[in-house]
């Protein structure tokens, strides 16, 4: 009896813990390019990025950053989807 209820919390957990993975969020490594934040996301200001990386990879006002741990990520403001993922700050 002892034995099927920690498997049953076990499967639970599991199940739990799935979704994250489908939203496109992967721990430590972040979000995937093609991952969509929505309309109402807080994005970061264009602002407040760091110059040299505006500057180097030559990032636009019209686009949509968020910016998590050490990397920005460049969302497209159409579709909210990332299109590419700068690394290392």
């Amino acid at each position: 009896m002892i034995k099927s209820l920690f498997v049953l919390g076990a499967a639970a957990a599991a199940l739990t813990a799935a979704p994250a993975t489908a939203r496109g969020h992967h721990g430590d490594r972040g979000y995937h390019v093609g991952y969509r934040f929505g309309p109402r996301y807080a994005y970061t200001d264009y602002g407040t990025l760091p110059q040299p990386y505006v500057r180097r990879y030559h990032l636009r006002p019209n686009y949509r950053y968020v910016r998590e741990g050490n990397r920005i990520y460049v969302v497209d403001p159409a579709t909210y989807a990332i299109t590419r993922i700068l690394n290392g700050y």
